[in-house]
């Protein structure tokens, strides 16, 4: 499975930088000058290697040239591109309280008591913290709705990868369709 590690927001200036969205909790390791990645466009199954020339934050961006790209042309050319890696290729966390998106996807979603509320759909990122995506099951109407849980552990008290399993402890009315 292709994981985003980061994407193209638009070219910088006019030796060929670019703006990259950074998608990684390791970004000094994915973009480290002499590091290689596999870009992909959007709606494109093509990729392409690119070793990374430099690497440079500026006003809470991070600058990325590459080899080759030494023009903005070049790097209007590359706006919207992904860069991914494998998740085969991923190293396991050390940390047992953390853990991908992609090994949380897919995984039942129940109550404490079993209930299934649902399956993760995706885990979304944002500027108040992670939250699991679930889609809704039958006991939980309207079946296939989004339920959204922040996943912190007040509410979120046992993740297993190996049982393939999340047990949620979610506040009275997060679960209600209204």
């Amino acid at each position: 499975m292709e994981l985003v590690v980061g994407r193209v927001a638009k070219s910088h200036g006019v030796r060929g930088e670019l703006v990259v969205e950074v998608r990684t909790d390791e970004p000094e390791l994915r973009f480290a000058p002499g590091s290689t990645l596999t870009g992909k466009l959007p709606r494109s199954k093509q990729t392409q290697q690119y070793v990374v020339e430099s690497a440079r934050e500026h006003s809470g961006r991070l600058l990325l040239r590459l080899d080759g790209v030494d023009d903005r042309d070049v790097a209007d050319a590359l706006r919207g591109m992904l860069f991914v890696v494998d998740s085969t290729d991923l190293p396991p966390s050390e940390n047992p309280d953390e853990f991908y998106d992609h090994e949380l996807e897919g995984l039942t979603v129940q109550l404490g008591d079993g209930t299934v509320v649902g399956a993760v759909e995706e885990v979304l990122h944002s500027a108040a913290g992670e939250l699991l995506s679930i889609k809704a099951s039958e006991a939980f109407p309207p079946a296939g709705r989004e339920i959204l849980v922040p996943f912190v552990t007040a509410m979120v008290p046992t993740v297993s990868i190996a049982e393939r399993l999340i047990v949620i402890d979610p506040p009275e009315g997060l679960l209600d369709p209204e």
